[in-house]
């Protein structure tokens, strides 16, 4: 965290990491006097693309880029000749928030504002690209499932160190798996009764994870950059039923023929009908994990690969020996 005036800022918040070298130019000085202002105090500054326009009480009131300062009338006050309209930060703002401004936008610096408005701090594009890989990384670590980002590089990581992070999530995931193996176990009467169904049993519950997971990889993604909102779920939602529906019936297809092969028509019927319903489920929930994190106030990255894949493992398993069960009646 920063301290600015006495005061500690939210970590991962425009104004825990915002810079504090900017110019701030009076409203009522002169473009030629505003020039001359420059002039004696850009020396020592990096960064500087703007100044920026603040009254009397130091509350930002405009900008301008130094390029079109310089091509004002000199006797004209700043006042005049500024442009009010113009993209700021609070102190509060989270820094996945104040990313997809500047990507939304040309601009290479942002000034930051406390509550009352004064101009205290600017956010440089440079900064941003810092926090895009550190959010990227936190994204990438969740998708693993990692429950903690590395301090510093993976090399430099020590095998106690990695081994904390990532056996957390293994040990959830294997509880999770347990259900699957409940679940093959509350049928064994029917695998007993026709072992052929083992065999496709792979094939189908790993093609419900592979859809899910695509389907979690997008929206995740989506959101991400912003194009797509929690108010988007419903017309995601019928948009998926309908693309998974499609890719089923056409897994279905390619799966039939092997069906017809290892056990008959009937195991066919089964077959087709199970990976029609475990894609468009997979599908379904890969697409609603990312919004249900995202409403419950957590990082849609968490909606994983293997939670997801987990998770179709089990309702595969119940969907496929349920139909199994009744189409075949075992």
């Amino acid at each position: 965290m920063r301290r600015e005036n006495t005061r500690i800022f939210e970590k991962e918040t425009t104004g825990s990491f915002m810079n504090k070298e900017f110019i701030a130019i009076n409203a009522l000085l002169t473009v030629e006097q505003a020039i001359l202002y420059l002039r004696e105090n850009v020396r020592d500054k990096r960064n500087i693309y703007y100044v920026y326009i603040i009254n009397e009480h130091d509350r930002l009131i405009g900008a301008l880029s130094i390029r079109e300062l310089l091509s004002k009338d000199s006797n004209r006050l700043v006042s005049e000749v500024k442009v009010s309209k113009i993209i700021f930060f609070k102190t509060d703002i989270d820094q996945e928030e104040a990313v997809k401004v500047f990507r939304d936008t040309d601009l290479v610096s942002i000034p930051v504002v406390n509550e009352n408005g004064k101009l205290i701090g600017v956010v440089h594009v440079e900064d941003i690209l810092d926090v895009m890989q550190q959010e990227a990384t936190e994204d990438f670590h969740r998708m693993a499932p990692v429950s903690q980002k590395l301090d510093g590089g993976l090399i430099e990581s020590t095998i106690g160190a990695l081994y904390r992070k990532r056996i957390v999530w293994l040990i959830i995931l294997v509880f999770i798996n347990v259900f699957s193996g409940a679940g093959i176990a509350h049928f064994q009467d029917v695998i007993e009764a026709n072992i052929a169904l083992v065999f496709f049993l792979p094939l189908l519950v790993d093609s419900g994870g592979n859809a899910g997971s695509q389907s979690s990889t997008l929206v995740i993604r989506a959101m991400a950059t912003g194009d797509i909102h929690l108010k988007d779920w419903f017309r995601m939602f019928t948009k998926e039923v309908v693309l998974s529906m499609a890719m089923g019936f056409t897994m279905a297809l390619a799966v039939s023929a092997v069906g017809l092969m290892r056990g008959g028509v009937t195991i066919a019927i089964v077959v087709s009908i199970t990976m029609v319903c475990i894609v468009v489920v997979g599908s379904l929930v890969g697409m609603s994990l990312p919004f249900i994190f995202r409403r419950l106030k957590l990082d849609p990255a968490t909606a994983s690969a293997p939670l997801i894949t987990s998770i179709c493992d089990i309702t595969g398993v119940l969907i496929y020996f349920g139909i199994a069960n009744k189409l075949l009646n075992l």
